[in-house]
């Protein structure tokens, strides 16, 4: 669910829309944090106050100064996230594609890992009352209802987010303060000996980084749904998440040391709560599990949207929903989330496994934000000292994340590696196809064939192909055109038309621009129009281009009224053809073993993805597509000889 935050002001409904969207993944780390840093060892003071005790200076030093305070400053108009981060510095460096690209597939990769354990560690605390319990199904059941959710969209059920996580995060302070006020020694835990001491003293106790870890998974998600809720709202509900965190962590650390010597047999969380209140705080806490996925499966369809804008990504089909601007829903990339959903349910069952599994990826993300927000902060500063600084802290910081967590990797960490892997690996095909594509594009100069164009146009001795015959060209110089175009004109079928009509669409860093240019380039005969569309503008080209075309016809600038002399005198309006011309891989090709691997896969990935003409939301009644051969690299013909008969 999305909202666009209205200025950079404080609003009460701008925090409870924060806490609603933002905070559903960290939200729930009390559900299995301290349960996976005391594991199947003893309870004792060392791992209890030293657990906490990483968990604080996580949270400070990861969450708070890393990204609220620092990285919410890289804003693209109002819009965060990895994409846009990095859409503010490509220009600098040219390999800065790579952290964007693996951050943006370790985020997806979270997406399939997040609800699953979050739901599951809901869903187990029903073991305390029903021992027996099956909680797989149960799992399986909400996660599948939430995904079918996803196509009618958000906008009601998003609502009634805020409230909820509002109660969460005060049931979350709440008991946490009720076991420190019977235990207030525990507040020493806050001191960062208790981490040093657990991290370097205790035995293996540098590993457990990778279960403290899970404390601030969900810290990339506050500065991805910076355009939906505003800077402040989100800086000003982190102090009340991170004070309700903490005194949760803090109340389950003197619930623990209640069992000093003794093994861990039900979750900490739970153990927190009396008997009566057991069954509202399982309802809520499976209903904030639901929440968390719910932001998540969002996040993603924002992701993927940008990631087509970027050419990252196939260009799949994208649904709005609702008229609420930011609702999006991304069928495909749904449904791949909801069977990775269900396979890591069904292959791990428990959420103690999947802890394994999780962690890894998220790390990736934060190290990729980590070098990108480097060199942003240098563009800003331009400050070598600070910059080194920040640099130096996070890559310590976040590579010690790193190294724990790959202890995870043969217990379930290779399953979030391997779907992060594959994600990436589609990226880096569609990325450099688009590159190999563009470097074989060729054009011409529109003017050389303006006086063909006119004498074609006027030539009644070919019968008209259309009143007014539309081309999307990818010629960003408005004094070019596409070589395939002028082909497709003169020689594929010979295409008299009346007016012809140019657009080109280029895709900008800011996230809503929507302008548009137009180009006389011949009175009456040969017209250009240039779009500008922000990364996050859906584009509806038909639509615009029916727009511009009322506009240009109230300025009195084109005639379109049909020049058919029957219709004319009814002045009725001509009638308008599209044709998009899409690119096969031609069998005159000899290719080196890289290039011809990628555009294999590239035309293989290709079969899944929207058609051009629908990408651009062309009305398919008035479209016609042209298949145009894709020749790389010509293949050597061998030698013919002619024998003679």
């Amino acid at each position: 669910m999305s909202f666009q935050s209205k200025g950079n002001a404080i609003s009460t409904a701008g925090v409870l829309i924060s806490l609603g969207i933002i905070y559903g993944d960290i939200g729930t780390s009390p559900l299995y944090v301290m349960k996976a840093i005391i594991g199947d060892a003893p309870i004792s003071e060392v791992l209890v106050y030293g657990g906490i005790s990483c968990v604080f200076w996580t949270l400070t030093l990861q969450t708070t100064l890393k990204y609220v305070l620092l990285t919410l400053q890289a804003d693209n108009n109002g819009e965060g996230g990895i994409f846009s981060l990095y859409t503010l510095i490509r220009r600098k460096a040219n390999w800065l594609i790579i952290p964007a690209m693996v951050g943006g597939a370790a985020l997806l990769a979270d997406g399939i890992i997040t609800p699953p354990i979050s739901v599951s560690s809901a869903i187990e605390g029903l073991r305390i009352l029903y021992p027996d319990i099956p909680t797989v199904p149960i799992v399986l059941a909400i996660l599948t209802g939430l995904f079918l959710m996803q196509s009618f969209g958000t906008e009601i059920v998003g609502k009634a987010f805020g409230p909820i996580m509002l109660l969460w995060f005060t049931m979350l302070g709440s008991l946490g303060a009720v076991s420190v006020l019977h235990h207030p020694e525990i507040l020493q835990a806050l001191n960062p000996y208790y981490a040093y001491n657990l991290l370097i003293n205790y035995p293996n106790g540098f590993w457990l980084l990778g279960a403290v870890f899970l404390c601030t998974t969900g810290a990339e998600a506050l500065y991805s749904d910076l355009g939906h809720c505003g800077r402040p709202n989100i800086r000003l509900s982190w102090s009340f998440v991170k004070m309700s965190l903490l005194l949760n962590y803090l109340g389950q650390g003197a619930w623990l040391m209640t069992q000093e010597g003794k093994l861990l047999t039900e979750n900490p969380f739970y153990g927190l709560m009396p008997g009566w209140f057991l069954l509202f705080g399982i309802t809520v806490a499976t209903i904030a599990a639901i929440i968390a996925s719910q932001a998540l499966v969002s996040g993603s369809f924002t992701l993927i949207s940008e990631a087509i804008r970027l050419n990252l990504w196939p260009k799949v089909k994208l649904v709005y929903p609702t008229n609420v601007k930011g609702q999006l829903y991304v069928p495909s990339i749904n449904w791949l989330l909801w069977l990775g959903c269900v396979g890591v349910v069904l292959y791990f069952r428990e959420s103690e496994h999947m802890e394994a599994a999780y962690g890894l990826a998220i790390t990736m993300a934060m190290l990729s934000t980590t070098i990108l927000m480097t060199y942003y902060l240098y563009t800003k500063c331009k400050s070598k000292i600070l910059v080194s600084v920040f640099l130096g802290i996070y890559l310590a910081i976040e590579l010690a994340f790193l190294v724990a967590n790959l202890s995870k990797f043969p217990h379930g960490g290779w399953v979030s590696l391997l779907i992060g892997g594959l994600l990436l690996t589609v990226m880096y095909i569609w990325i450099n196809a688009y590159h190999i594509k563009r470097s074989l594009t060729d054009y011409v100069r529109l003017g050389d064939y303006l006086p063909a164009l006119k004498e074609l146009s006027s030539d009644e001795t070919i019968p008209k192909y259309t009143t007014h015959l539309v081309f999307m060209t990818s010629a960003a110089n408005p004094k070019e055109v596409d070589a395939k175009i002028i082909y497709s004109i003169f020689q594929k079928r010979p295409k008299r038309a009346d007016i012809y009509w140019f657009i080109h669409v280029e895709t900008t860093d800011e996230p809503y621009t929507t302008e548009y240019k137009v180009r006389h380039i011949a009175d009456d005969d040969v017209i250009r129009i240039d779009f500008k569309l922000g990364f996050r503008v859906e584009q509806r080209i038909n639509l615009f281009f029916r727009k511009v075309v009322e506009e240009l016809v109230e300025n009195g600038e084109v005639d379109i009224t049909s020049r058919y002399h029957s219709l004319s005198k009814q002045h009725l309006i001509g009638d308008f053809r599209f044709v998009v011309l899409e690119k096969f891989l031609s069998y005159e090709n000899d290719l080196p073993f890289r290039k011809r691997l990628i555009m294999e896969w590239y035309f293989n990935l290709k079969q899944f993805a929207t058609s051009e003409s629908k990408w651009f939301g062309l009305d398919s009644s008035s479209v016609k597509v042209e298949k145009v051969p894709l020749v790389i690299m010509p293949a050597k013909l061998p030698q013919l000889k002619r024998v003679m008969a």
